[in-house]
C-alpha cells in the first residue's frame, strides 16, 4: 500500500486562521494596527512579561535587539558555534563582531564554562539559543552576563512556550522569537522581541518605526520592520493553539523515544527542570550505526519519511565566515554534532500509526 509522505515539518492553518485574515483584508487595516497591538498583548501576558514589540520576522527581532543596545562598532558579541546562521549574523548587521562559544555535546546549547573562556574587555553581550526548543542552562548563562555586566539576548525562534525551572523562555534576557511557517507556531512571516526594560522596549518601538515619534515627528533614525495586521490575526490564533500544539510534540517526541531502538542512533537528551518543546527531534547517528548519515537520510527518503540535518557546518565554518577570517579557533565539540545531527519528523500533524512507522523504518535499516 502506497503511504503519504511524510515531511519533516508542516504548518497547521485552519480556518479560523483563514477567516481572522478575512476579517483583515475586509476591514481595509492591514498594515500595522490593532491586530498587532492585541497580538503583543497576548504575547506578553503568555510569556509573562511587561513588552512585546512584533516585527516582520524572526532575523529582524534579533536584529532590532541588538540595534536596541547600543553597542559600538567592534563591540564583540558571543554566540553558540552551532546555530542557524542568523543569530551570528545580526551581529555582523552592526559592525559587531561574533565570538563563538562551543556547546554542550547532550543539549547542543551554548557551553557556559567556554563562554565565560571567551569573554574579553570588548564583550558586551551573549546571545543564547534555546535550540531544537530546549532551553540552554539560563541560570549559568545569567549569572556569567550579570558578573561581567553583558547584555543577554534569548534566541527563542525555535522555543515557542518552552520553560527554565518554570519559567518561559524569552523573559529573563531579551526574547526573540520567530514565526517562520514551520516554527512551533507562525504567522506566515514575522517575529517578536520580548523584555521587561520599558526603557528598551519604547527605543525598540521607534526603530521599528522609521523612529517616528507620532505623525511624521522622526526623532531617531529607524527602519521598516513592522508587522501587518494580517499577520498579527494569524498569530492571535496560533497563539491559543500553541499548548496543544507544544502537547502534542512532546507526546510524539516521548513516543519516538519509547520505539526507536536502532544500535548508533542517540535520541535528544532533556535537561532537568526544562519544559523541551521539541521544535525538531534530533538524534545523533553515531560512528558505530552501520552506514553514514546521509546513506540513512537517503534510506528514510526512499521510504516516505523526510528527515533534515539542522546544521550540517559549526557557524564559522561557513563561507561568509571563512572569508572573514573565522575558523582559526575551534569550537570541536559543535563541530562534532554537525556531523551527526539528523532531524526526525516530530510535528503536531503526524498521527500515532506515522510515528511508529517512522520508528519502525529507523529500526529496520539495513545496509
Amino acid at each position: 500500500m502506497m503511504r503519504d509522505f511524510i515531511p519533516i515539518a508542516r504548518p497547521i492553518i485552519g480556518n479560523e486562521e483563514i477567516e481572522a485574515v478575512s476579517r483583515v483584508l475586509r476591514s481595509g487595516m492591514l498594515t500595522q494596527g490593532e491586530q498587532v497591538k492585541r497580538f503583543e498583548e497576548e504575547f506578553s501576558e503568555y510569556l509573562g512579561v511587561r513588552d512585546s514589540i512584533a516585527v516582520s520576522n524572526g532575523t529582524i527581532a534579533l536584529d532590532l535587539a541588538l540595534k536596541g543596545l547600543n553597542l559600538q562598532p567592534g563591540d564583540e558579541v558571543i554566540s553558540p558555534a552551532f546555530t542557524f546562521i542568523a543569530t551570528a549574523n545580526c551581529a555582523l548587521y552592526q559592525g559587531l563582531k561574533p565570538v563563538f562559544a562551543d556547546v554542550d555535546p547532550r543539549t547542543f546549547n551554548i557551553d557556559p564554562d567556554d563562554l565565560a573562556g571567551k569573554i574579553t574587555p570588548k564583550t558586551r553581550a551573549v546571545v543564547g539559543v534555546h535550540l531544537y526548543g530546549q532551553p540552554f542552562d539560563l541560570k549559568a548563562v545569567s549569572q556569567i552576563c550579570e558578573d561581567h555586566n553583558l547584555a543577554l539576548v534569548e534566541d527563542c525562534a525555535q522555543a515557542h512556550g518552552a520553560e527554565y525551572q518554570g519559567k518561559k523562555v524569552g523573559s529573563t534576557g531579551i526574547g526573540c522569537f520567530s514565526f517562520y511557517p514551520t516554527k512551533n507556531m507562525t504567522t506566515g512571516e514575522g517575529g517578536m522581541i520580548t523584555t521587561n526594560d520599558d526603557a528598551l522596549a519604547a527605543r525598540l518601538r521607534l526603530l521599528r518605526n522609521h523612529g517616528d515619534e507620532g505623525k511624521y515627528n522622526h526623532v531617531s533614525l529607524g527602519y521598516n520592520y513592522r508587522m501587518m495586521n494580517i499577520q498579527a490575526a494569524i498569530g492571535l490564533v496560533q497563539l491559543q493553539k500553541l499548548e496543544e500544539f507544544t502537547a502534542k510534540r512532546i507526546d510524539n517526541a516521548a513516543m519516538l523515544y519509547l520505539s526507536i531502538k536502532a544500535k548508533g542512533i542517540t535520541p535528544p537528551y532533556r535537561s532537568k527542570d526544562v519544559r523541551h518543546v521539541y521544535h525538531q527531534y534530533v538524534v545523533r547517528v553515531e560512528d558505530d550505526f552501520p552506514a553514514s548519515r546521509e546513506r540513512l537520510t537517503d534510506y528514510l527518503q526512499d521510504r516516505g519519511i523526510g528527515s533534515a540535518v539542522h546544521y550540517p557546518k559549526a557557524v564559522y565554518e561557513q563561507p561568509l565566515y571563512r572569508d572573514l577570517g573565522y575558523g582559526r579557533e575551534k569550537c570541536p565539540v559543535a563541530e562534532d554534532v554537525s556531523r551527526k545531527v539528523l532531524s526526525l519528523p516530530v510535528h503536531p500533524s503526524l498521527s500515532r500509526e506515522q510515528i511508529q512507522y517512522i520508528a519502525d523504518t529507523l529500526n529496520g535499516f539495513e545496509v
